[in-house]
């Protein structure tokens, strides 16, 4: 039987409790050197949401202080943020 894992929130370091705090807001990030991870975006409005996020990822293409490019899909901001690309 597979354990269930518990999620992680950007910014914590590997085997942190999740620390999720009660009345944040948190998308999934899917795909890429982040995949699984939360991301706190309690206060984002739509069109912070529409713009994504480049967070650092020290695991992708550009190494340590590389950026992973996350995104929502077009017309889901709600939904997950999704893995589009490595940048410097």
């Amino acid at each position: 039987m597979e354990r269930e894992r518990e999620p992680r929130v950007y910014g914590s370091e590997p085997g942190e409790p999740a620390g999720l705090t009660v009345g944040h807001e948190y998308v999934e990030l899917v795909g890429g050197p982040l995949d699984g991870q939360l991301l706190d975006v309690t206060g984002w409005t739509a069109a912070d949401r529409a713009g994504g996020a480049l967070l650092i990822a020290d695991l992708g293409l550009y190494g340590p202080g590389g950026r992973a490019d996350y995104a929502p899909d077009d017309d889901d901001v709600g939904g997950p943020f999704r893995w589009r690309g490595d940048t410097a």
